[in-house]
């Protein structure tokens, strides 16, 4: 149960850009956002911090894989709400089906390279408490990633730890679609909704 119930938008002065830009994307307004609502500059200044790391005009590595790298990062810190949006949103930006179910295996998964390997287990450790990111885990992200690359992929880690925190400590109702498309791709290895009903 939402520990804060979500906002309609259009109640909420200033934000009515906010909601025709996910409608039109999303088909919908992530109930996060709309809990965050009640403070609508909040909203604002997150919108262009995920605009500046997540667009894939922002930046040279593939929004797929920074998408990917939020969803591991969201499993790390446990928010089953932000890893079925981190997984969605890996998959609106071309991610195959095969890809987002073997995720949980990219280290051994030949459908990933090992430029995406490192990224991946990068985010992991980033996102662990402690963080567990090494000097040797700086000298692999190079051999494959520039620096402005190792910034943005950190960056989609950073931004989905937010919202985890955000997220998962208000039990913010994941949406019927979110749910249903995390439980038909990574269900079966043990995703659930969780506090998010």
């Amino acid at each position: 149960m939402a520990r804060l119930e979500p906002l309609s938008l259009d109640q909420v002065d200033g934000l009515e850009e906010v909601q025709q830009t996910y409608e039109r994307t999303l088909g919908f307004v992530p109930n996060g956002l709309r809990i965050m609502a009640r403070r609508p500059e909040i909203v604002k200044g997150f919108i262009a911090l995920r605009r500046a790391v997540l667009d894939p005009a922002s930046g040279t590595v593939p929004a797929e894989l920074k998408n990917l790298c939020a969803h591991l990062a969201s499993r790390t810190h446990g928010c089953l709400y932000c890893q079925a949006h981190a997984l969605q949103g890996a998959s609106r930006s071309g991610a195959e089906q095969a890809r987002l179910e073997a995720v949980w295996e990219f280290r051994t998964s030949v459908l990933f390279s090992e430029a995406e390997r490192a990224a991946l287990d990068f985010s992991v450790k980033a996102a662990s408490i402690p963080n567990g990111v090494t000097d040797a885990d700086i000298v692999r992200m190079r051999e494959h990633w520039d620096e402005g690359q190792i910034v943005e992929i950190l960056a989609a880690v950073s931004l989905y730890g937010f919202l985890n925190r955000f997220n998962d400590s208000l039990a913010t109702p994941l949406e019927e679609g979110s749910a249903t498309f995390a439980e038909e791709t990574i269900g079966g290895q043990g995703w659930t909704r969780g506090k998010h009903v």
